[in-house]
């Protein structure tokens, strides 16, 4: 059984909704503390009005895409006021479909300012040997099925979770001497707030043989990589798709 204690400290981006209220609620439910980062101060406080252990659940309202260079030092900021990290969950991100004879400079450097170069800064601040607790850390990524298996309209999207993939072996490489694994998790469609925004809800259950996808399937996974039983395990992208590619 997966279990934390409450000195094992984890940064979840995108904590106010969907996969990452989903991954904070799972790790403060298991004894970490959560240090929920996400713009929307109400919804924030409505996640936390529903975790196990508001003691262990820290809310931080912060724009990632702000200052995107400044990331890395908002990570030491954090360091200092809880302590060191055991994890982080990069949950943060948007979608954005533009056919290729409209797509737009601005839209699409908006949505790789939170899906690509967010979580690269992060983990560099991350991956500062003051700022985690060394062997046994973990970083986890939410990248999407769309970087291996996408459709119309979604060039930037796939562009960006592909090269997050990517970029993520290289991190893998480069922390392993610290011991600290990275992982992506690359869901397809789970019934989210932003997924009701652009789906139909009943094609979506049609489409996949054992029903649509719930936050608790992604948390469960991102929450299993975070952990040590998945101590040897690095490098890799988990794809959570109900077997449909």
């Amino acid at each position: 059984m997966i279990s934390f204690n409450k000195e094992q400290i984890f940064i979840v981006t995108g904590a106010s909704s969907g996969l990452g209220e989903g991954v904070a609620l799972l790790l403060n439910e298991l004894g970490a503390t959560v240090v929920a980062v996400a713009r929307n101060l109400e919804r924030l406080n409505a996640m936390r009005a529903k975790c196990k252990f508001p003691e262990n659940m820290h809310i931080e309202i912060k724009d990632l895409a702000e200052d995107i260079e400044a990331l890395p030092q908002y990570v030491k900021d954090l360091k200092n006021k809880y302590g060191k990290f055991t994890g982080l969950a990069y949950c943060a991100g948007i979608v954005d479909i533009q056919p290729l004879q409209i797509l737009d400079y601005g839209s699409m450097q908006k949505l790789f300012n939170i899906d690509y170069y967010a979580p690269l800064f992060l983990s560099k601040g991350f991956g500062d040997r003051r700022n985690n607790v060394g062997r046994g850390a973990s970083i986890v990524f939410i990248s999407s099925i769309a970087a291996i298996s996408t459709d119309r309209g979604m060039a930037t999207y796939a562009g960006a979770k592909a090269a997050l993939i990517s970029s993520a072996k290289v991190m893998a490489r480069e922390l392993a001497s610290q011991g600290i694994r990275v992982n992506c998790v690359s869901p397809s469609d789970i019934i989210t707030p932003m997924i009701k925004e652009t789906e139909d809800n009943r094609t979506i259950e049609t489409f996949y043989p054992l029903g649509a996808g719930q936050v608790s399937d992604v948390a469960n996974m991102v929450v299993f990589l975070l952990s040590d039983k998945a101590h040897w395990l690095s490098r890799q992208n988990y794809i959570v798709d109900c077997g449909c590619i």
